[in-house]
C-alpha cells in the first residue's frame, strides 16, 4: 500500500512505521478501513454492527506484534471506533496503537479499547497520540478498559507526544488474582492544550498489584488535570507516581486517590509538580546552549 507523505510522518510518530507492516495490522485512515490482515496466531475481524475490530490473540501466540493505527487528515472528521481485544490463556503479545491527526479545522478520534486478558498471558500494550496543523482543535478521547485474568501481565505505555488541542483518557482496570498491571504514561501540552486522564483501578484478586507512573510537561497556557483512584479489594499491593514540570503560565492538578477495603490491601501514592531548577540551565548554557535549548534539552531528558 502506497503512502503519502503526511500519512507516514504520522505513522512514524504514533507508531515508528515508515510504511504498512507485514503480519497482523488494521490501519484506519479517515474514518475507513485501509487494511486489515490476520496471521496465524492474531485474527483481526471487522465488526459487523459498529465501527471498529475483534482482536483474537491465540494462546500459540508468543513474541508477536499487532498493529492498530489511526490516521486523519481531512478537516471535521471526528472518527469513533470500538476495538476489542480477547487475549488467550498463556499468550504474549505487543500491541501498538495510536491516532496521528492533521488538520486546519476541527478533527478528532475516539477509541474504546477492551480487553479480555485470560490467564498467565503477557501484553505489551503501547498506545501514542500525535497532531499536527494549524487550528485548535484536534480532539482525541482514549477510552481503556483492562480485565486481566490470574497472574497475567499487562504493561501500558501512553504517550501524548504534542500537538493535541484537547484530550480527556480514561482508564478502567480489574485485576484478578496475582495480576500485574504497570501503566507508564507520558504528557507535553502546549499553547492552550488540555490534557486530562482519570485511571481507576479495582485490585480484587489476592497478591494483586498496581503501579502507575505519570510525568508531565505543561508549557504556556496549557492545563493538565490527573487523577487517579486505586480500590484495593484483597491482600493487594498499588501505587501511584505522578511527576509534574510547570513552565509559563500553565496549570496542573494532580489528584492521586487510594481507597483500601481490606485491611491486607497496601497502597501508596505521591505527586511531585515543579519547575525547572535554574542550576540545571545554567550548566547546560555553560556548554554553549541557549536557555531555550537547554530547557528543551532537560524536558526531552525527562519525558525519555
Amino acid at each position: 500500500m502506497k503512502l503519502d507523505n503526511l500519512t507516514k510522518n504520522l505513522l512514524s510518530q504514533i507508531a515508528g512505521l515508515h510504511e504498512i507492516p507485514n503480519g497482523a495490522v488494521s490501519f484506519r485512515k479517515n474514518g475507513k478501513s485501509q487494511i486489515v490482515n490476520s496471521t496465524q496466531n492474531i485474527e483481526i475481524v471487522k465488526k459487523k454492527d459498529n465501527s471498529g475490530i475483534d482482536i483474537f490473540i491465540h494462546s500459540t501466540c508468543q513474541n508477536e506484534a499487532c498493529h492498530i493505527p489511526v490516521v486523519i487528515t481531512e478537516n471535521g472528521l471526528f472518527d469513533l471506533v470500538y476495538n476489542d481485544f480477547y487475549i488467550e490463556d498463556g499468550a504474549i503479545v505487543t500491541i501498538v496503537a495510536g491516532c496521528g491527526v492533521h488538520s486546519t479545522d476541527e478533527a478528532g478520534h475516539d477509541g474504546i479499547h477492551t480487553f479480555h486478558v485470560g490467564k498467565n498471558s503477557q501484553v505489551n500494550y503501547v498506545e501514542n497520540h500525535f497532531a499536527t496543523g494549524d487550528g485548535n482543535n484536534k480532539i482525541m478521547n482514549p477510552t481503556t478498559v483492562l480485565n486481566i485474568g490470574e497472574n497475567s501481565v499487562v504493561t501500558m505505555i501512553t504517550n501524548q507526544i504534542g500537538g493535541v488541542d484537547f484530550s480527556n483518557r480514561i482508564t478502567k482496570a480489574n485485576l484478578s488474582a496475582g495480576a500485574v498491571l504497570t501503566v507508564e504514561e507520558k504528557i507535553l501540552t502546549e499553547r492552550f492544550n488540555v490534557a486530562k486522564t482519570d485511571f481507576k483501578v479495582n485490585l480484587n484478586g489476592e497478591n494483586c498489584k498496581c503501579t502507575i507512573k505519570s510525568k508531565s510537561v505543561a508549557k504556556d497556557e496549557s492545563e493538565q488535570v490527573f487523577k487517579s483512584n486505586l480500590i484495593g479489594k484483597n491482600l493487594c499491593f498499588g501505587h501511584v507516581e505522578c511527576d509534574g514540570i510547570l513552565l509559563d503560565n500553565a496549570i496542573i492538578d494532580s489528584v492521586p486517590k487510594v481507597s483500601a477495603q481490606n485491611n491486607k490491601a497496601s497502597l501508596s501514592h505521591e505527586a511531585s509538580i515543579g519547575k525547572i531548577a535554574t542550576e540545571q540551565i545554567l550548566k547546560l548554557m555553560t556548554l554553549g546552549l541557549t536557555e531555550k535549548q537547554a530547557e528543551q534539552k532537560i524536558i526531552e531528558g525527562f519525558l525519555k
